[in-house]
């Protein structure tokens, strides 16, 4: 059976999601991460989605119950690469991924989770927005 990858990164497991993921392969990988978390001490998981062009409601559950099992573990969860199509999906299937915070690509999730300078990466507040008078 194929499954996904768990790879280390210091404190953080990345794991790189390439295949859409089928009924069988989702329990894998949420064990395989809940094991690697408690076997590694990891704090963090980023999820790299940036090779899936579409999600349906299994696969954004998924990524909810891959988070809420991280929280219990003391890890944060951070989906990366997550395309437009795939937020709007998201977003109509009312899943918004509770406790899952989200960056534009690896380097900037990473970034979040040390807390480096994103902010000035960061979309303007709707305030600023407005056309001066």
């Amino acid at each position: 059976m194929q499954r996904v990858p768990v790879l280390r990164l210091g404190d953080v497991l990345l794991v790189s999601i390439q295949v859409d993921l089928a009924d069988e392969l989702a329990p894998w990988l949420q064990e395989d991460l809940a094991d690697e978390i408690v076997a590694t001490g990891a704090r963090a998981v980023l999820i790299d989605i940036s090779a899936l062009e579409v999600v349906d409601s299994f696969t954004g559950r998924t990524l909810s119950t891959i988070a809420a099992v991280s929280r219990v573990l003391d890890a944060e969860t951070v989906v990366v690469g997550m395309r437009p199509a795939v937020a709007i999906t998201l977003v109509e299937l009312g899943l918004t991924l509770h406790g899952v915070r989200t960056a534009l690509t690896v380097e900037l999730g990473l970034a979040v989770l040390h807390g480096g300078p994103t902010a000035s990466l960061a979309a303007p507040a709707a305030d600023d927005l407005r056309a001066s008078p």
